[in-house]
């Protein structure tokens, strides 16, 4: 039995594929490289270099390798980039989940686990965001990405191909320093950049209706999210039907209070600018976790602090 990792270079699908190697699957990773790097591959996992829109390669390494699953992360995810560019988006995001998938069609392969996003609700105005919450998406990533769960559902009832889709909330963290998050897209990469130049970090609007007037998200290890993957999985793997999860902790933390926690872990001064609100950040974004807890036994443990602590240690490898 053997899963192919689409994406598994990068920062999420590097851990994804170290949970399935450390739980005894055979894994091949397929990855264009174009934001991953193959060194941080897992050594017992094989590395085909390609991107999913090849049909040749995809059916060629699902036949050499002997796959029986498909873990499909490869993705572009930067909402800006999405909106300047969106038929990047609609390429690579949708189009290259369509050859996957009539790849695995084509070749037997029946179980698809689905790097799915958060960014499908757009700005649910509601205090937990549930699985049933609309999608309403804000961006081309957005849409990619709920265009894609449809596919999947499409594909489950025509072809029997069964998915599981698992909507990442804010992901963090590092399993270990090599694995650490090389973007500069995120909240605590951009807090330590904003640090290291001896800047205050920025805060983006401080008058929302909240605790403390700054956004709120519920932010998530990747390791969790990690174990997320590998718990859908075996699921697939044990003949469960396709469904859709939350992957958070269902707990919100505010831009402030990841500014005390970064604070407290680095030793820093971490005072900020209060600056004008960016346009579409809701106030709030926290995930409702019930669903994943009863459907596949998956609870994330892992807090802020030991999220904001291995990505500082991968920070400080990166930055000597």
């Amino acid at each position: 039995m053997t899963w192919l990792v689409t994406g598994g270079a990068g920062y999420i699908g590097a851990h994804v594929v170290r949970a399935l190697v450390h739980d005894g699957a055979e894994v091949v990773v397929l990855d264009d490289l174009s934001t991953g790097d193959g060194s941080r591959v897992d050594p017992a996992a094989a590395l085909v270099e390609g991107s999913v829109l090849d049909r040749g390669l995809v059916r060629r390494v699902l036949r050499e390798h002997g796959v029986t699953g498909v873990v499909h992360i490869a993705a572009k995810k930067q909402v800006g980039e999405s909106m300047a560019d969106p038929l990047l988006y609609y390429r690579e995001n949708v189009e290259g989940l369509i050859a996957l998938v009539e790849s695995c069609r084509d070749k037997g392969v029946g179980e698809v686990v689905f790097s799915s996003s958060a960014a499908t609700y757009g700005l649910p105005d509601v205090e937990l965001v549930d699985e049933d919450t609309p999608g309403v998406p804000l961006s081309p990533y957005g849409e990619s990405k709920l265009i894609g769960e449809w596919v999947l559902r499409h594909c489950e009832r025509a072809y029997g191909i069964r998915a599981m889709n698992l909507r990442y909330f804010n992901v963090a963290g590092a399993a270990s320093p090599q694995l650490g998050d090389v973007g500069i897209f995120n909240l605590i990469p951009m807090v330590f950049e904003r640090l290291e130049a001896g800047e205050r970090p920025r805060v983006f609007g401080g008058d929302y209706p909240t605790p403390d007037g700054t956004c709120v998200r519920d932010y998530v290890h990747v390791a969790d999210i990690a174990e997320a993957h590998l718990a859908a999985a075996k699921a697939l793997r044990a003949g469960a039907a396709g469904a859709t999860y939350n992957i958070g902790r269902g707990e919100g933390s505010s831009v402030l209070d990841v500014l005390r926690v970064v604070g407290d872990v680095t030793a820093r001064d971490t005072t900020p600018d209060v600056v004008a609100r960016r346009p579409g950040d809701p106030a709030r974004i926290v995930a409702a976790v019930d669903r994943i807890r009863a459907g596949l036994g998956f609870t994330a443990t892992r807090d802020l602090t030991a999220m904001v602590s291995s990505a500082w240690a991968g920070w400080q490898l990166r930055h000597p």
